[in-house]
């Protein structure tokens, strides 16, 4: 089991930044790779990013490319997405998630837990 709290959303105008954090706990979350998703309004959810158990393997939606860094810190149980370059079509509930046995990594289904999600707006 593998729960999962997200933190950091907020409202910022378009070019500025914000860092989303992923508490997560439960003992097989060292073994997961982990992911980013995100869902706007009237939008179905969608992969933004993705980070391998170590760390040392990343993989980016082309959407948020150059923008986006995702990373993760084992000892502290935590997972980062720095967003930069902000722009309003970011403006989404992004969701962090623990993936599951198969690395299907931009897929919703290759994920097992999911956290509540935070709230990002970008205005213009």
């Amino acid at each position: 089991q593998v729960q999962l709290v997200e933190s950091g959303g907020g409202s910022v105008q378009a070019g500025g930044s914000l860092r989303l954090s992923c508490a997560a706990s439960g003992r097989t979350f060292i073994s997961r790779y982990m992911g980013w998703f995100r869902q706007g309004p009237g939008k179905e959810r969608e992969f933004v990013a993705h980070i391998n158990w170590n760390g040392e393997s990343t993989s980016y939606a082309d959407s948020v490319k150059g923008r986006f860094t995702i990373s993760r810190d084992n000892a502290k149980r935590t997972v980062l997405l720095q967003m930069n370059s902000l722009q309003p079509e970011d403006t989404a509930v992004y969701y962090c998630a623990a993936g599951g046995q198969g690395y299907q990594y931009y897929t919703r289904s290759g994920y097992d837990y999911w956290g509540q999600g935070t709230q990002v707006t970008v205005s213009s």
